[in-house]
């Protein structure tokens, strides 16, 4: 269980793997295991480092300060840490806005970024939809506020199977590094104050940009049109996925993302 410690913060991170080195940033309410269907297939090629973001897993204290600009400079240290000088950057979603910002700070650490159902756009309706799950959490029956995220977070087909909802239901409800209420509130406030205003024009790494076809959290045609002002953006779209698009289409993502790394890798990342 390897840890980083920082001034403010005990930062943990897996590492799995072996070759050019690749971070994968998860999303909102997400830590290092939230890439799982991902892990072993990447590590086949690449050493892969998973920290927890600030208030997720086992970074402690819970309630540091937190905003993504913070996280892209803890992910930034931990790559000093590990004598990484350039690196694969990965991030989903809400982690999608911490790798663009380390991107901005940072070019020539960032070999290159991908975005997985992601772009520089903060929306309020995201906020408004959020804090409703942090409401239904603090008042209602356990449980309750995951079967109503599950719905905006998967393809519809992955509620073909009830057996398959109640599953994920009962990991998550036992995971035993589960982000605490008080935790996911205020990594929910951060996000309200977030600015990602003119981080896209500071972004020139090559970016490969995945877009779920049936995203209800992304707005696609807002993300397509931003993500289309990157110079070196190639923009794909995964069908028949959601928002959890490595979760609904692992392969896909794969068969998009591992020609890519393969293209713009060298001896030092």
């Amino acid at each position: 269980m390897p840890d980083l410690q920082l001034p403010d913060i005990n930062l943990h991170y897996e590492i799995d793997g072996s070759g050019p080195p690749l971070i994968l940033i998860a999303g909102m309410l997400s830590d290092s295991a939230s890439w799982g269907p991902l892990i072993a297939p990447l590590a086949a090629k690449h050493i892969v480092i998973r920290p927890d973001n600030r208030t997720t897993g086992r970074t402690t204290p819970s309630l540091a300060p937190t905003a993504p600009e913070q996280n892209a400079r803890d992910i930034l240290a931990l790559m000093d840490y590990l004598d990484i000088p350039k690196a694969h950057i990965i991030g989903h979603s809400m982690g999608g806005y911490i790798a663009a910002e380390l991107a901005a700070l940072t070019p020539e650490r960032v070999n290159t970024l991908t975005l997985l159902c992601s772009a520089p756009i903060n929306l309020p309706r995201s906020w408004h939809l959020f804090q409703s799950f942090c409401d239904i959490r603090k008042s209602g029956p356990e449980g309750l506020w995951l079967r109503s995220l599950f719905p905006w977070l998967f393809h519809h087909r992955f509620f073909d199977k009830p057996e398959q909802i109640e599953g994920a239901i009962a990991a998550s409800l036992a995971y035993p590094h589960v982000q605490s209420m008080n935790a996911m509130q205020h990594q929910l406030d951060a996000l309200k104050r977030y600015d990602p205003q003119g981080l896209i024009q500071r972004i020139k790494a090559p970016t490969l940009a995945l877009l779920a076809q049936s995203d209800l959290i992304v707005p696609y045609q807002e993300a397509l049109d931003l993500l289309g002002q990157i110079t070196q953006a190639d923009i794909q779209t995964i069908q028949n996925a959601g928002h959890s698009i490595h979760w609904d289409a692992p392969q896909a993502v794969l068969d998009a993302l591992i020609p890519f790394l393969k293209e713009h890798s060298d001896e030092h990342g």
